[in-house]
């Protein structure tokens, strides 16, 4: 994290600038290696799943393709006995042939595509996708695509985190946790790592 994002979410909210001098710097580094057609298969996977089960599941997947992500037309031709086999249900059997089917036609754009389009943009398009909603999305702009400025307000994770930190009795509803994001432009993926790490550590407090 450079000093201007911890000096800017520091003067933002002072109370996160406290949780960032006692967690130390920011270790959110996004797979730069990974297309995002991959990332939404991975994310089919790991929905609803623990993520050791998931993993699992996409090792199933990988042998069908020497051990990779099978491509798009690959993964087309997987018929739903042999995906079902890996331990996809039905829902993400039709998720992953769609995803498949919007990667072709070049819906999901390739990694350099996505370069070119705002968050929003990418956003709204592979929304479009079956199975994938807003905040797939978001996790992959922030940990695929490393885009600095995401706040994914419907994450249970990011706003735990900040209830734990600013000592609220209840989580803010995503429309305010919107308007409290906006103090931490344009460093708002650093700022939801951070509230991440918060609602990680109070996971590991014993119970009295």
């Amino acid at each position: 994290m450079s000093r201007l994002a911890r000096a800017h979410l520091t003067v933002a909210d002072p109370i996160l600038g406290a949780h960032i001098r006692t967690i130390g710097p920011c270790a959110l580094k996004p797979d730069r290696t990974r297309e995002p057609y991959a990332a939404l298969v991975s994310a089919i996977a790991h929905q609803q799943l623990h993520g050791r089960a998931a993993e699992t599941i996409l090792a199933r997947l990988h042998a069908h393709a020497g051990g990779a992500c099978p491509d798009p037309a690959t993964l087309l031709s997987l018929p739903e006995p042999v995906l079902r086999a890996c331990g996809f249900s039905g829902a993400k059997v039709a998720a992953l042939h769609d995803i498949a089917r919007h990667s072709l036609a070049g819906t999901i754009p390739t990694r350099r595509a996505a370069t070119r389009m705002t968050d929003e943009a990418l956003i709204e398009r592979l929304c479009a996708v079956r199975g994938i909603g807003r905040w797939t999305v978001e996790m992959l702009l922030i940990f695929t695509l490393g885009r600095p400025d995401i706040f994914p307000v419907d994450d249970f994770g990011v706003r735990e985190g900040y209830r734990l930190l600013h000592a609220l009795p209840s989580q803010p509803k995503p429309r305010d946790f919107v308007i409290i994001g906006e103090a931490y432009a344009p460093y708002r993926s650093t700022a939801a790592w951070y509230l991440w790490r918060a609602a990680d550590a109070a996971k590991k407090i014993p119970l009295p």
